[in-house]
């Protein structure tokens, strides 16, 4: 769980919600500073919530015996694969691109900005973990089926922390970052 990592598990400050009360988020869509590439962006963190939470059910039903080791180690390098690598290539363009726009756009930015990098440095840590314990089991299912599945247990506090983390930490990212996309009119 969250606890075998070192990562925030508290919203966001109050105060760096600092546009948020003028850009409520289900007022977002309807704004005319709104546009697809700020939809693209939410839809990649909608896509990243659904897929950590397809890795952690796959891990329960592979311990609960409800699937196939087979099926599960598929679906494990697949889905795992892809989250991990498009966390990675994500994080990374909000931190080399998306989100000096931000900064420059709004300095305040800057505070809850430190507190995301913080998360992407933590978040990185759990990823490696997750790897090399899915790598494991990817590994010993085509030589001890009956050891891969012991290892799956390893596999399920990561994936439960990363869903955790993901699910707190994009809606702390959304809810900084849109509505300084909509008060200054970026992203257009």
């Amino acid at each position: 769980m969250l606890n075998t990592y070192t990562m925030r598990d508290h919203d966001m400050p109050e105060e760096l919600r600092f546009l948020l009360h003028s850009h409520p988020r289900d007022t977002w869509e309807a704004h005319p500073g709104f546009k697809e590439k700020t939809r693209h962006w939410l839809g990649a963190h909608q896509m990243f919530r659904r897929v950590a939470e397809r890795v952690r059910r796959d891990t329960e039903a592979v311990l609960n015996k409800d699937i196939a080791l087979g099926d599960y180690v598929g679906r494990l390098s697949y889905f795992g694969g892809n989250l991990i690598g498009n966390l990675h290539g994500h994080h990374g363009w909000e931190d080399h691109s998306y989100f000096p726009e931000l900064s420059a756009a709004d300095p305040r930015f800057d505070t809850g900005l430190d507190l995301l990098e913080k998360d992407h440095a933590d978040l990185d840590v759990v990823l490696e973990d997750m790897t090399q314990k899915a790598n494991r089991v990817i590994k010993l299912a085509t030589l001890d089926e009956g050891q891969a599945h012991e290892e799956a247990n390893a596999v399920l506090p990561a994936a439960e922390a990363i869903e955790a983390f993901l699910k707190r930490h994009l809606s702390d990212e959304e809810e900084l970052a849109v509505p300084i996309i909509l008060h200054h009119r970026l992203r257009g």
